[in-house]
């Protein structure tokens, strides 16, 4: 597996690819010190995951993660931060491609449990930001979505819940994915996480 550290600070990319290889000690992880040195890394390698540090000397913030995400258009991009970000600072990274947010303060078994999250195709927020990223949107829900989503909490699969709410697969498809854009989840799992972080009785 291929792996880009963008970080300005040498010791912090070392700390971040100790870190990596504990995810795959065979991964291949390369290093930049801004947004110019890894664009210029584009199309030698298939990076897999990509830890981005918006704060660095010239191109950062947002422009950052979208010069990184043009480069790099197949690769996972996570947010990695020294400083604790506005909630709305972290909805937009994440409406502009990234699929995770981590503080540089996190632990390192939070670091790596948010990486294999985001490996495994979901999404990572930290929980004390989560709530104010998505609570508007959770409270949008129709009454439908929100019953649909209590099952796929229970296991359900769509036919099984198309039955007990006598409504169609398709129905089902539509009220499933309507909640998963509300709620920014990628997947099932990952709506019932986000919704029982936000508090919703499931059961």
């Amino acid at each position: 597996m291929n792996l880009l550290l963008i970080d300005d600070h040498p010791p912090v990319r070392d700390g971040f690819a100790y870190l990596l290889r504990k995810l795959d000690d065979q991964a291949q992880v390369d290093q930049a010190g801004d947004c110019a040195q890894a664009t210029a890394l584009a199309g030698r390698r298939d990076y897999k995951l990509i830890l981005l540090d918006m704060k660095m000397p010239g191109l950062n913030g947002l422009d950052a993660l979208a010069a990184i995400r043009e480069a790099f258009p197949s690769s996972l991009v996570v947010i990695v931060s020294g400083e604790d970000a506005h909630p709305r600072v972290v909805r937009q990274a994440i409406e502009r491609g990234a699929v995770g947010y981590i503080p540089k303060s996190s632990s390192t078994e939070v670091m790596i449990g948010a990486l294999r999250l985001v490996l495994a195709k979901g999404q990572y927020i930290p929980p004390t930001l989560l709530g104010e990223i998505v609570a508007g949107d959770a409270k949008a829900l129709s009454e439908q979505q929100l019953e649909v989503v209590r099952r796929v909490a229970r296991g359900m699969q769509n036919k099984e819940i198309a039955r007990e709410l006598e409504i169609s697969d398709a129905t089902v498809k539509a009220h499933l994915s309507a909640a998963m854009q509300k709620l920014k989840a990628r997947n099932r799992t990952e709506i019932v996480y986000v919704a029982a972080k936000l508090g919703l009785k499931l059961v």
